[in-house]
This record gives structure tokens, C-alpha cells and sequence, in this order.
């Protein structure tokens, strides 16, 4: 059996049957005597370039709505699918009229804007770069270049950070850059500033410096909650493998990072002394008071049974809390410690099943994660053709509800099942990565040759506390002829 060499890249084109299809349209599988290395174009550039045109290209989508559609018409922007809240709110938060966020209190319901401190920062830089001459279409369609600018920067760092993660796979870098959804969500919404933040972290993560990594961390925390659910799996991880002092410091730069951006805006002090900013605990008391709402599973419910679900916080804080501890006894009893990209892939993937809310830029949440967790073309854009036709659904929903009598668009039942599309697309990822951690023989990354090349520290060490039977080989594994057997990324002749 011929082993895998540490030092040489993984071709997808060898790997990947739909990869070795998908070439076809470039000239076809890279050859045996391909010369590799000896252009201008390395894979990490491609990946970043590839990613910039798929952004342009989702950018060219929301056109009919630059043009008119997010002005005039109740309907218009939903019937062609090119949303965004970018240009609503910066009329709706203040930004055209100079408000500052969390300070000035804004006219209507919504009193601050609820946005984590970072990403109002974001929203906020972006209105000083918005000239505030001309009338208010015109501002809003600028403030939405802007900001489309400025998250190009992050999709370019979203891009160079998944490719370099793993040191020999950076091809799986195109998976993220030829995302479809990702390239129809991206501009409706702030929330690629945070998924570029968190891959960067898993980047130091990766390069063994958990310090960089949680100072990272803690400021994509800032900009969105979801990223501190990754120093959960760090920790059973840490815990299983006695990695203590990486952990801490990881721990500590979160912390630090994260109070550094938001102690300025958290703490007021009066005559009577310090206090919670009213504006600044809005994202969190908004979060909390919300009702359920698009594309969640209690919306499903509610709708099929007529039960408004009052209690839905509690539900869905109990499943987060018992997804998260089954994922941490899943951890400690597998027969190899679980990779850390996959580990932040379930957990992350539980909060969005669980979650009141499922908005279509939440897939962005994701996409990194699966791209690391689960490298295989096949699954991921089985998963991305369910998130796409969610996009399109709740879109068609919207404007059946917002068109009066008329009801042209998608009823609630078509709307139903575009949510049940997007669960199971889901969970169908979730089920091929638990399936990998239990049978580390079918995960594509193990076999070929690599342990944990996202784990750092972590990467073939060995265990000092385990649940059950360690590195014992899986009782139904499926043996692979002619494939490696690894070990803690040693490979057995």
C-alpha cells in the first residue's frame, strides 16, 4: 500500500468523484506530471479571486432592488430575491440623520439599535464614508456600496483563512469561495465581518497560537454572539488531550478582546453611579423579547398545530443545553478525539436548529464550518441546494403576505417546506459529520494521512482523559481497501 506524504497537497480532483466531474468545464483532473508550484496563481489566490467574483456576482443579483426594488413596490424586492437590510436601516437606525448607535435613542419601537458593539462600529464607519448630500434614495443606495466594499474585504479574508487552515487541503478553500448561497446572502446582512473574524481565529487556532486565536474570537463575539459557542468544544477538547494552558490563553484573549470593545459602550456612569447602558444591552434584551420568528423550527410548529408558543425561549434553551451535552459525551467517547472543525460545526449547526429565528444570511455561519468539517463535495452542495431553495422561499412567502388579495407568490404550506428543507439539509450535514467522528475511517480528512489539521496543539496529541475505550478501532467501521489506516495521523503501511 503506497502511504500518503505528509508534505503533499491534497488534490481534490484525485479525491472527490464530483470534484474530478466538476473539472471537466477547466480541462479536466490535474495530471500525474502536472508542475505544480511554479505559478504566479497558487491555490490560496485562486480560492481569494474565485471568491471575489462569486461576491461581484452576488452583487449583480440584488440589482433589480438597486434600482428600485428596495424603494417602490410592497412586493418588488421579494419577488426578485434581492433583500437587503443594509439600505432600510440606514434610515431606520439613525445613520442618515448623524445618530450615534447605542448613545442617541432612536425615534419608533425600537428605541437603540440592536446590533453586538462591533458591528454597529461596522454600520457606523460605513456612514461616515456615505457622502450625506442628495436625497435619501440616493444615500441609501451609496451606503449600500459602501458596505458591500467593505464585506468584499471580508469574503477576500474568509476566503485565505479556510484555504490555509489545513495546510494541505487549501483547495477546500473553493467549496467556500463557489458557495451559492453564500453569494446570494452576503450582502443582505453584517454578518460576514463575524464569520471572517471566527475564521481567522480558527487560523491561529490551527497554527498552534491560542492567544491570537482568542483575541479573535472575542472580537468576532462582538460583531455576533454565535462565535463564542466555539470555546465550548475547545474545551472538552482542551479537557480530553490535558491542554490546559492553550485553553486558558485562548479563554483569557476572548475575554480581554471583548471587554476592550464593549466596556466603552457597556458602562454609563451618573450621580449615582455606574450603570448597563440602556443601548447597549439592547441586542441582548431584543434577542431575548423576540418572538419566533422566519425559518425556525418553532415557527413550524406553531403554524402546523395554531400554538404561538409562548415558551419557545425555554425549548429552545433546554435542546441547546442537551444538543450541548451530547456533543460533549460524543467527544470524550469517541475512539479518536474529534476534530475541532467539526466540533464547531455541530455546535454552531444546534444553535441554528434550535434558534428562534433563521435568517438566509445564517448560512454564512455555517459554510467555514462545513467546509472544515466536512470537505466532501457531494455532501456540501447537497446542503447548499436545500439553503438555496430556502432563500427563495422565504422570499416567495414574503411576497404572497405582502401582496393583499392578490397572493401571488408562495403560501405558507410552500413555505413550510422550504423550512423543513433547510432542518434536514442540515441535519443531514450534522449526521455525516457525527457519523465521521464515531468512524474516523470514512472522515476525508483523516484518511489521508492528517490528524486534526485545524486542532494546533491538538493536532496528534495524545489523550490524557477519556470516556470509554480510546483509539480502539470502531466495532461496524467500514475498512477502505487501498486507503491508509491512520492513526493519529501516522499512516500504517
Amino acid at each position: 500500500m503506497t502511504s500518503v506524504r505528509r508534505d503533499e497537497s491534497v488534490r481534490p480532483t484525485r479525491r472527490d468523484e464530483v470534484a474530478a466531474a466538476g473539472s471537466e468545464l477547466i480541462g479536466g483532473p490535474i495530471g500525474r506530471r502536472a508542475a505544480l508550484g511554479t505559478s504566479r496563481l497558487t491555490p490560496v489566490r485562486v480560492i481569494a479571486l474565485v471568491a471575489l467574483g462569486m461576491f461581484a456576482l452576488g452583487m449583480v443579483q440584488k440589482l433589480p432592488c438597486y434600482n428600485g426594488g428596495w424603494f417602490f413596490g410592497a412586493t418588488s424586492q421579494y419577488i426578485h430575491a434581492c433583500y437587503s437590510d443594509i439600505p432600510h436601516l440606514y434610515a431606520g437606525r439613525g445613520f442618515a440623520d448623524g445618530l450615534i448607535p447605542y448613545f442617541d435613542r432612536l425615534p419608533g419601537d425600537m428605541e437603540y439599535l440592536e446590533y453586538p458593539v462591533l458591528t454597529g462600529l461596522f454600520m457606523e464607519v460605513a456612514s461616515w464614508m456615505t457622502p450625506h448630500g442628495g436625497g435619501i434614495q440616493q444615500r441609501e443606495q451609496i451606503y449600500w456600496l459602501v458596505n458591500a466594499g467593505m464585506l468584499m474585504i471580508c469574503v477576500a479574508v474568509l476566503a485565505v483563512c479556510v484555504a490555509r487552515t489545513h495546510r494541505r487541503r487549501p483547495w477546500d478553500g473553493l467549496l467556500v469561495a463557489l458557495a451559492p448561497a453564500a453569494a446570494l446572502t452576503a450582502t443582505i446582512n453584517w454578518d460576514l465581518l463575524a464569520v471572517a473574524l471566527t475564521a481567522a481565529g480558527m487560523l491561529m487556532w490551527s497554527r498552534s497560537r491560542p492567544l491570537a486565536a482568542g483575541v479573535l474570537i472575542g472580537l468576532a463575539t462582538a460583531a455576533k454572539l454565535y462565535p463564542v459557542l466555539l470555546l465550548g468544544p475547545l474545551l472538552v477538547l482542551c479537557w480530553r488531550a490535558g491542554a490546559w494552558r492553550a485553553y486558558g490563553r485562548a479563554l483569557a484573549g476572548a475575554v480581554v478582546s471583548w471587554l476592550v470593545v464593549n466596556l466603552p459602550v457597556m458602562i454609563t456612569h451618573d450621580g449615582a453611579g455606574f450603570h448597563i447602558r440602556e443601548g447597549w444591552a439592547k441586542f441582548y434584551t431584543f434577542s431575548q423579547e423576540r418572538p419566533i420568528d422566519f425559518g425556525s423550527i418553532w415557527l413550524l410548529i406553531s403554524q402546523r398545530t395554531g400554538n404561538p408558543l409562548e415558551n419557545a425561549n425555554t425549548y429552545a434553551t433546554l435542546l441547546m443545553i442537551l444538543g450541548c451535552g451530547a456533543i460533549g459525551l460524543l467527544t470524550l467517547y469517541a475512539p479518536r478525539r474529534p476534530r475541532f472543525a467539526q466540533l464547531a460545526f455541530l455546535v454552531v449547526a444546534l444553535f441554528i436548529l434550535t434558534n428562534k429565528v433563521y435568517s438566509p444570511q445564517y448560512v454564512l455561519w455555517l459554510t467555514p464550518l462545513a467546509v472544515l468539517a466536512r470537505p466532501r463535495w457531494r455532501d456540501f452542495l447537497i446542503w447548499q441546494a436545500c439553503e438555496v431553495m430556502y432563500f427563495l422561499g422565504i422570499w416567495m412567502y414574503l411576497a404572497y403576505t405582502g401582496n393583499g388579495d392578490k397572493h401571488q407568490g408562495l403560501p405558507p404550506e410552500g413555505y413550510q417546506l422550504a423550512i423543513v428543507l433547510h432542518l434536514l439539509g442540515t441535519l443531514y450535514l450534522c449526521a455525516v459529520v457525527v457519523r465521521d467522528i464515531l468512524l474516523p475511517e470514512r472522515d476525508v480528512v483523516r484518511r489521508d494521512g492528517d490528524d486534526d489539521p485545524s486542532g494546533g496543539v491538538l493536532d496528534r496529541s495524545a489523550d490524557v482523559f477519556v470516556l470509554g475505550r480510546a483509539h480502539h478501532r470502531p466495532r461496524h467501521a467500514v475498512q477502505f481497501e487501498g486507503v491508509p489506516q491512520v492513526r493519529w495521523g501516522a499512516v500504517r503501511e
